[in-house]
């Protein structure tokens, strides 16, 4: 599952916890990845959850191993882009926490989780792939709108690069909800030996082949 973020416009959000926003917004410009979201993208997946009386799921920073932090209701893909409206559990704890940054605007971003059905290189731009049609997951609030590299869950996107910069690496750590300090003693532990070349250090195919198993387990 892929993961991108987006900043999130709330319509209203009120005190029983009711939420109303775009998840996603059309960008004729590429992302860092020269992906382009395209309209009707994600039309498909909204029929296919209707007819199965399903939606994707509300959760936190894309956390699958927590509860849903409420449900959404509603969700309609329109020129701007996907159209969300849903209710946070304020009988949850973390449900609570996140409705109360919400209302306090210290949460700025929805990321949204999904799979690629169908794309296609563009016609026009070298290194640009359009999304044509997404399986739409789930929606998450996130602490960071429209973050320009990917969330550490997203390995395979990442090391085509080859390995980050340290402050790339520790960017992704905190998006995955890491605390500062944590990331940067990971990032300077696990990744800065591979960046000087440290004897002993292993490949860089080691290091995400490691990442990897982590993000499973």
């Amino acid at each position: 599952m892929h993961h991108k973020s987006f900043s999130l416009e709330i319509k209203a959000t009120d005190a029983q916890g009711v939420i109303e926003g775009y998840g996603s917004t059309f960008d004729d410009e590429p992302d860092s990845y020269g992906d382009v979201i395209v309209r009707g993208a994600f039309a498909d997946s909204i029929v296919a959850h209707r007819k199965a009386g399903t939606m994707p799921l509300m959760l936190w920073h894309h956390e699958t191993y927590n509860p849903p932090i409420g449900s959404w209701t509603d969700m309609v893909e329109d020129e701007k882009g996907l159209w969300l409206k849903g209710e946070i559990d304020l009988e949850d704890e973390l449900g609570r926490r996140v409705h109360r940054g919400l209302m306090k605007k210290q949460m700025r971003g929805l990321s949204i989780g999904y799979e690629v059905v169908e794309s296609k290189d563009d016609p026009k731009r070298r290194n640009v792939r359009l999304l044509q049609k997404l399986d739409l997951w789930e929606v998450s609030p996130v602490n960071f709108p429209a973050n320009r590299h990917a969330s550490v869950t997203d390995v395979k996107q990442i090391r085509e690069g080859g390995l980050p910069s340290l402050p790339q690496f520790e960017s992704f750590l905190r998006e995955a909800g890491f605390s500062k300090s944590e990331a940067t003693a990971i990032a300077g532990k696990g990744l800065a030996p591979l960046l000087r070349g440290e004897p002993g250090s292993e490949p860089a195919v080691d290091f995400w082949s490691a990442m990897d198993a982590q993000l499973r387990a």
